[in-house]
């Protein structure tokens, strides 16, 4: 499910009472939020998390020379 909304700069979403997604300015094509959540609410860029993916499956399917493992063993 996916909700979409239209904001201004300044305004702001509240989720569950405790996170809030503030519009603080519009340039263009870029939009500059702030997000004021509890510390325990980890909050990643969505482009990142798919990046650290991909390398590890790379690195999951890499085929590993022996060379290679005995030289980091130094």
């Amino acid at each position: 499910m996916m909700l979409v909304l239209t904001r201004k700069r300044g305004q702001s979403i509240l989720i569950q009472n405790d996170i809030e997604i503030y519009i603080s300015s519009i340039d263009g094509d870029s939009v500059k939020i702030g997000i004021r959540a509890p510390e325990e609410v980890v909050i990643l860029r969505h482009e990142l998390v798919e990046e650290v993916k991909a390398n590890n499956m790379e690195a999951t399917n890499a085929k590993l020379d022996p060379s290679f493992i005995k030289k980091i063993k130094k």
